[in-house]
């Protein structure tokens, strides 16, 4: 029942910008952490993005720090990806993921999107 639909992918040159949104449905939205991972071929999973419940707080990975913006918009289910100056290192799948832990790390809720593939070419 739970769905996180990942869209706005695609092939970008070096430099450009790509705007990605998630939308949720399925779940009591502004209970969860909203994130962002990507994961390119041969490469494991990481974190490039979070934002907390009321769209105040993110976080960021070093590798993307200055050139993405995160955010969420609650009365719409969405959290979005704002990706500029794009380097052919951020070519991966983008996943979008929603996590909360109502009573600690033991039982963590957590679900996952298809994710949307983005491309930069140098």
């Amino acid at each position: 029942q739970v769905a996180l639909i990942e869209s706005g992918g695609g092939l970008v040159q070096s430099g450009g910008s790509l705007f990605l949104s998630c939308a949720a449905s399925g779940l009591t939205f502004d209970t969860y952490t909203m994130n962002w991972f990507r994961q390119a071929p041969g490469r494991e999973r990481e974190f490039v993005a979070t934002v907390s419940w009321n769209g105040k707080n993110t976080y960021y990975a070093d590798s993307v720090k200055g050139r993405f913006t995160i955010a969420r918009d609650n009365a719409k289910n969405k959290v979005y990806l704002q990706m500029d100056s794009l380097k052919p290192e951020d070519t991966a799948v983008y996943y979008c993921n929603a996590v909360r832990s109502p009573t600690g790390p033991q039982d963590k809720i957590d679900y996952w999107g298809q994710g949307t593939q983005v491309t930069v070419s140098s």
